[in-house]
């Protein structure tokens, strides 16, 4: 067995430093920040296929019975601490998590959240596929345009159609004109459609074209993954990938 040589104090640090700015680098801490109103979007980065690092934005909702979270981290050990920071920020407790569509970057976590008494929800098209595809499972089951009551803020959930994937729903928060569009709606700096395998491009347009006139002036619009962006520019820069991809993939 190798044994550790002393080291001198500052020769010690210097021949570490390598190895603790490489492990610090690694480390990806949550990151909260005010969007409008009572809504708060929360970024984390997950994992590709291929290994590179991607971030995930989701959102939570500040009501006066406490916090309600629209999907989760993709990064699950964030989760805690999202929950500690919620606490600390708002003194609010997280009563209820609803989840946009099946993929792990919005369901990973569900069973940990339900374990600590919070009350998680999908659509019976996501709790379909969650089973399908061995993903954590909501509790609750919401049919696709419900309106929710959490004290002093409404939490709508729509269905616009297929889109990313067959199931994706999008969440409107009437008090602070806040849409979340999920992975749904891509950001303005988006080059492609990006994951298609369980996408519908071919549906995607009209889906949005529904979203948009459903939702006309939003304050803000979150996108799944990539930077935010005020009013509908995420959804006006998503029709234009589906025309690109259109013009590509004629049917």
């Amino acid at each position: 067995m190798k044994r550790l040589k002393y080291i001198p104090g500052i020769a010690l640090i210097a021949a570490l430093l390598p190895s603790l700015m490489k492990a610090q680098s690694r480390e990806e801490p949550l990151k909260v920040r005010h969007l409008a109103g009572n809504c708060y979007v929360y970024t984390t980065m997950g994992t590709l296929d291929d290994g590179s690092r991607f971030p995930s934005n989701s959102m939570y909702v500040v009501t006066r019975e406490g916090a309600v979270m629209i999907d989760v981290p993709w990064d699950t050990t964030q989760l805690t601490p999202l929950l500690n920071s919620i606490r600390q920020r708002h003194g609010k407790k997280v009563i209820a998590c609803i989840a946009t569509h099946f993929h792990d970057d919005r369901t990973a976590g569900l069973n940990a959240l339900a374990a600590k008494g919070i009350k998680t929800y999908s659509t019976a098209q996501t709790l379909a596929l969650c089973k399908k595809e061995h993903n954590d499972e909501a509790q609750y089951i919401i049919p696709q345009d419900t309106t929710f009551r959490f004290g002093d803020r409404r939490v709508e959930v729509f269905y616009p159609g297929a889109g990313h994937s067959p199931d994706n729903i999008v969440i409107w928060v009437p008090e602070d004109k806040v849409l979340y569009g999920g992975c749904f709606v891509k950001s303005t700096d988006s080059q492609d459609l990006g994951n298609l395998s369980d996408a519908k491009p071919h549906e995607w347009k009209a889906s949005m074209l529904r979203l948009k006139a459903r939702y006309p002036h939003p304050v803000a619009t979150v996108p799944g993954h990539g930077p935010l962006d005020n009013r509908h520019n995420a959804c006006d820069r998503t029709l234009e990938l589906i025309k690109a991809y259109e013009e590509k993939h004629p049917q």
